[in-house]
């Protein structure tokens, strides 16, 4: 019997790791896209892209995986605490790489060369930037099993949040040209799509004090109104 629960354990730590590593992925696809996005590069809009199957194979895999466990062997609390919190996490995981591939399929429809207002785009890559931060410190509260880094996330998110905000004022006031305003207008698309990133990662950390604490709260409630 403890030779079955030390097998269960090893594989439930296996698959921690998988699921942990497809943060990587996300944030290598957030570094292309990001460069895709400053220099306007169609062409690695495209890698990234492609690139999703990567990370929809590695939620297949974790998800399954874990699946495929639970039916060998009922875990214990702790463990069906960590195993709930995967099954999460990776699916925060995938919907990130969605994320990535949505700004990077809004790249190629400004056009060739598109009226790039560099105030907005400065702004979105301090958007991204803080959002791969966030990716990053989640991972990192996760495997420590660090509830108060996870909810330090929240502070980090404000950033990201403010920036959002910030380049939807800018979009608004970006002028009269059509060409312009329509670019701009995309660009909320892009931010938006940043600013869900850092949510999931948020996500990510709610479900690391749930591991650590055996109960689960939002570190933040959205129907509250943000301060000004």
């Amino acid at each position: 019997m403890g030779e079955t629960r030390l097998h269960f354990q090893e594989q439930l730590a296996e698959l921690e790791e998988r699921a942990l590593g497809g943060l990587d992925l996300v944030v290598e696809q957030l570094d292309r896209v990001l460069e895709s996005l400053e220099h306007q590069d169609v062409e690695l809009a495209q890698v990234v892209i492609a690139d999703d199957d990567r990370l929809d194979g590695r939620y297949l895999e974790v998800h399954q995986g874990i699946l495929s466990l639970l039916a060998l062997q009922a875990p214990v609390a702790g463990d069906l605490r960590l195993v709930a919190a995967l099954l999460h996490t990776i699916k925060h995981v995938e919907r990130m790489g969605d994320q990535c591939v949505n700004v990077a399929k809004l790249i190629p429809l400004s056009g060739h060369e598109p009226p790039v207002r560099e105030e907005i785009l400065s702004k979105l890559v301090q958007m991204g930037q803080h959002a791969r931060a966030e990716v990053l410190q989640c991972k990192r509260a996760f495997r420590e099993r660090d509830a108060a880094m996870a909810e330090d996330l929240v502070l980090r998110d404000g950033d990201v949040n403010r920036l959002n905000r910030e380049i939807f004022r800018l979009a608004i006031d970006a002028g009269d040209d059509a060409d312009t305003r329509e670019w701009a207008m995309m660009m909320t698309l892009v931010a938006r799509a940043f600013e869900r990133v850092g949510d999931n990662a948020v996500d990510i950390g709610e479900q690391t004090a749930f591991v650590v604490t055996g109960l689960f709260r939002e570190f933040s409630d959205s129907s509250h109104p943000m301060p000004s």
